[in-house]
């Protein structure tokens, strides 16, 4: 009895400390986005005066100089910001103008959706193909692109831009989307995925019932499928998002731009033109797409993968 007590007690102390060391980690990745949301409510000399945990009261200030246009912007605009008290910024010219987030959100959200639903759609059916049939070369196929995997995007970005420039596709948005159809990472995970939750029998059962492959892979395989199809969505949208080396090689208008170009070309500004307030509203604004994203499709990742599949 008093074994069974002191290994209760033992666990019970060992849970403690994880909880601990969970709850201390946690604080420490989530720090940084707390000092980048403080900073966006306090104004450049505030920032620039030094650390503080305590919000300030230039959030709308910093919103309506990133958001708004000073050459474009209407009648009504000018009413609402002289009733509340809130001006441009003199310093800073134009930041609405000079760096567009607004505009290089939706160009952002644009590109990001389109390859994360075309990485993981045709990524998934190349991991079918290779799952479900036996044929010739197989086991090289699977192989070579695993190779390709392996080779950093940098290696092969010359050739890319050269190709681009011939095709006459620079300022282009089907440069960074039509080449993410080939995405071995994402082949990897679902080729992973199929392997431990799609039992072959399954397949079988619709191929007896004379249901055709396509069929077989949008109706039976892709709902059973829908939490890798979750989580391969996230990370191809989220690293899309935050994709800079590509797109400023790619983009060079700055109506095209993207939202990491955009708040590369705030950073870089020079002194006169860079108020720190602004740019952290910025940065802000950046993240709020990948954490509605998060949340709308974390459900999928705990879901059950197989929800009335049968078991081999």
């Amino acid at each position: 009895m008093d074994k069974v007590q002191s290994q209760s007690h033992n666990l019970g102390v060992k849970r403690v400390l994880c909880y601990i060391v969970l709850v201390l980690l946690t604080i420490i990745s989530l720090f940084p986005f707390y000092i980048m949301i403080v900073n966006c409510t306090r104004s450049h000399m505030q920032i620039q005066s030094g650390f503080s945990a305590l919000p300030g009261a230039s959030f709308i200030k910093n919103f309506v100089n990133l958001a708004i246009n000073k050459k474009t912007e209407s009648t009504f605009w000018q009413g609402v910001l002289e009733k509340y008290g809130v001006a441009l910024s003199s310093k800073t010219g134009n930041y609405a103008e000079n760096y567009p987030i607004l505009r290089g959100m939706l160009n952002s959200l644009f590109i990001a959706i389109s390859v994360a639903a075309i990485t993981t759609y045709f990524s998934a059916m190349t991991s079918y193909g290779i799952y479900m049939y036996n044929f010739k070369g197989k086991k090289f196929a699977f192989r070579f692109i695993m190779a390709v995997m392996m080779v950093p995007a940098q290696v092969s970005t010359l050739g890319f831009i050269s190709l681009l420039n011939k095709l006459h596709l620079m300022d282009n948005y089907l440069a960074l989307i039509v080449p993410a159809i080939a995405a071995p990472v994402v082949f990897f995970y679902m080729y992973q995925s199929m392997e431990a939750t799609l039992p072959y029998s399954i397949v079988e059962a619709a191929r007896v019932d004379g249901c055709q492959e396509f069929i077989t892979f949008n109706k039976i395989v892709v709902p059973m499928m829908k939490p890798a199809f979750a989580v391969q969505a996230i990370f191809s949208f989220v690293s899309t998002w935050n994709n800079y080396f590509v797109p400023q090689l790619v983009i060079t208008k700055k109506t095209l731009w993207t939202v990491p170009i955009v708040i590369a070309s705030a950073r870089n500004a020079d002194y006169i033109n860079n108020d720190q307030g602004i740019n952290y509203m910025l940065m802000t604004l950046a993240i709020v797409p990948l954490m509605i994203i998060y949340f709308a499709l974390s459900k999928y990742i705990i879901a059950g993968s197989t929800a009335g599949g049968v078991k081999e």
